[in-house]
């Protein structure tokens, strides 16, 4: 029975969006620094991690050592 429910009003307009803030050379300069810093601190993480995304891919010792001569 949908003839019994109220219509919805319409939509208000959309708004543009504000323009973005201007950046001074300045400020881009300081934003690359502190890229490569964190691009140079991650670079020297990777190094010490042993595993890759899929885990350890060495093979695993499966045999078991024998006690020979008991």
């Amino acid at each position: 029975m949908g003839f019994l429910k109220p219509k919805m009003p319409p939509l208000p307009p959309v708004q543009p969006l504000p323009p973005p803030p201007g950046v001074s050379q300045e400020e881009k300069d300081a934003i690359a620094a502190e890229q490569r810093e964190m691009e140079r601190k991650r670079k020297g993480r990777k190094s010490t991690i042993l595993t890759g995304p899929l885990g350890v891919e060495d093979e695993a010792e499966t045999e078991n050592k024998t006690l020979l001569g008991s």
